[in-house]
């Protein structure tokens, strides 16, 4: 058996579980995914997907159907594909057309901690004895109390779990925000997801992690599920904020005992004493990143992902994969 995430075009994700010898579309069907699917031979390339991560058999197919260049890219059938591990799989088609809808879960909280005057770490429960299945680094909506409006955090903790927890930075009169000032313990939340995706992949290679300001969430749930996995590739995560105070969770990410990462963190905004001053680009050098090759993602602004890229281009930093997201405050007000 394998559980298989499902991931469509507009960013929902849906896990499914395949039994022993089961394809991905006979395991997506049986529970309730219609997912693209014509001949269910091998015969078409109707079903064709992309495996982001994880191991299967490709059963029989024509070269009509899928390319012997495609296979080598981590294209598959759908209707032959059987999983030999847990996987993530991209479906080529929206959550709409496979009559997919993202999940909503009732929430409570139960943890509101001011980390400085402008980030607060959210916990809530999930009150309906259901538990929420995610990609580390994917977000949920979460439903502004009072109005029709939702805003997108990314989980900052493990999967599979009743126990959420968001860290979300405050805006001056945000809506979120200004609800958040003057949240209570047992306030209800109603939360969608997951959604997204920037995730991350199975880590094979030195991989360099950029964090700015509450973009380190994404990046915290990566590493706590890392830590279960004892992983030991070297990761560099390169953290960035405009002040010492919205430095967090920096002691917490150096108190992983079972994942290779390297912590350096800067500030921007002002003079440390206990950080350095000034960007994360400040360490894209070929000094400091000596490796043949990374992976890299990056969570933040949209000027600091652009500022990234373009230093890891200048310096002539070799890089597979660049997994990025971006994000920007809405603006709204109450």
């Amino acid at each position: 058996m394998a559980k298989v995430a499902l991931n469509f075009e507009d960013g929902i994700t849906r896990f499914i579980q395949t039994n022993t010898y089961e394809s991905i579309a006979d395991a997506a069907y049986r529970e309730g995914i219609n997912i693209p699917l014509d001949c269910a031979d091998g015969a078409c390339g109707t079903c064709k997907c992309l495996s982001k991560s994880g191991s299967f058999d490709p059963g029989d197919f024509i070269e009509e159907a899928l390319s012997e260049q495609e296979a080598e890219q981590g294209y598959g059938l759908a209707c032959q594909m059987i999983p030999q591990s847990d996987m993530v799989v991209e479906i080529l088609a929206s959550s709409a057309a496979c009559k997919v809808e993202a999940t909503t879960y009732p929430t409570k909280i139960t943890g509101l901690t001011f980390l400085s005057n402008e980030i607060v770490k959210l916990e809530v429960e999930i009150t309906d004895d259901r538990k929420i299945t995610f990609l580390p680094g994917q977000y949920a909506n979460i439903l502004v109390p009072g109005s029709s409006q939702t805003r997108s955090y990314s989980f900052s903790c493990l999967s599979d779990s009743n126990q959420l927890e968001f860290i979300i930075r405050l805006l001056p009169q945000g809506l979120m925000s200004d609800y958040l000032r003057s949240a209570k313990v047992g306030d209800t939340l109603e939360l969608t997801g997951p959604l997204g995706s920037f995730y991350n992949r199975a880590i094979s290679k030195p991989t360099l992690f950029f964090a700015g300001g509450t973009g380190i969430a994404p990046f915290l749930a990566m590493l706590e599920q890392l830590e279960t996995e004892s992983c030991n590739e070297q990761i560099q995560l390169y953290y960035g904020a405009t002040t010492t105070d919205n430095i967090v969770e920096l002691d917490r990410i150096k108190a992983y005992k079972n994942v290779n990462v390297e912590p350096s963190a800067c500030v921007s905004n002002e003079e440390s004493t206990s950080y350095a001053t000034g960007y994360v680009t400040q360490w894209i050098t070929k000094d400091l990143l000596t490796k043949d090759n990374y992976d890299v993602y990056i969570c933040g602004p949209n000027a600091m992902v652009d500022a990234v890229k373009a230093a890891l281009d200048e310096q002539q930093i070799t890089y597979d994969n660049f997994y990025t997201e971006k994000f920007v405050p809405t603006g709204a007000t109450a």
